[in-house]
């Protein structure tokens, strides 16, 4: 068993064994289950009121109740939620030796820190891109349920490309949150680091300037601000 298969084999041991990924998979679940139960009401307000699922004062948003409209609401999601989930798994992999107190044991190996570091990092993009493939499926199973309008599998095929290719653009994104919980030894600095970064995405993203801030876009490209790609260039996707 070579270095980088016995540190590959304790990361995903420590993980199978930990409730991180079952509650970081639980949280993600939740965008494309609102998700469909927005589409919903969009598709029928009335119903939606007689039965609770809206309040009757409430004014329903225009949009369209169909496929395209809600695979663009996944990608979303997974730009926006992704950015934080993934993130999180992120400093809990990369932070927890610290708050265990077994970074000392860890160190201790004979196996090489940048070996210890890459497995960490396949550990960390292989379940972000379960979570992604979840979001995916579940979105599958709620809109036909729903009913959608305008599926096709060109449409579908499509979708999933744009989903994990913003999936991809997040998890690239969430490097420096992994430095920053090995630096602040534990989980703190990170998450604060994460809301912060949130924030300031948010905020630039609605000044303008979000295809010059890297962790707007992943939203950007996904088609929160409309058009999906609208504003980025090569330049947005190197920073």
């Amino acid at each position: 068993m070579t270095d980088f298969t016995a540190a590959m084999w304790a990361e995903a041991l420590k993980t199978a064994r930990s409730r991180v990924p079952w509650l970081a998979a639980l949280g993600i679940s939740l965008a494309p289950l609102m998700g469909g139960r927005f589409m919903l009401i969009l598709k029928d307000p009335a119903w939606a009121r007689r039965f609770g699922l809206v309040s009757a004062k409430a004014q329903i948003s225009a949009g369209a109740a169909d496929w395209p409209t809600y695979f663009a609401l996944l990608a979303q999601a997974v730009a926006v939620g992704g950015l934080i989930v993934f993130a999180l798994i992120a400093v809990w992999v990369f932070g927890r030796e610290y708050t265990d107190r077994t970074v000392a044991d860890l160190l201790a190996l004979p196996t090489s820190r940048l070996v210890i570091v890459i497995a960490k990092f396949v550990v960390v993009t292989s379940l972000s891109a379960m979570l992604a493939t979840l979001v995916y499926a579940l979105g599958l199973v709620a809109g036909g349920v729903v009913g959608l309008p305008g599926w096709s599998f060109e449409l579908a095929a499509g979708a999933a490309g744009r989903l994990m290719a913003t999936a991809g653009l997040t998890v690239v994104l969430i490097t420096p949150f992994a430095w920053a919980a090995s630096a602040g030894r534990g989980y703190l600095p990170p998450v604060g680091a994460v809301f912060l970064v949130l924030f300031l995405s948010q905020v630039i993203a609605a000044l303008g300037w979000g295809a010059y801030f890297p962790w707007s876009v992943p939203a950007l490209f996904s088609g929160v601000a409309g058009s999906e790609v609208q504003g980025l260039g090569l330049g947005s996707y190197l920073l």
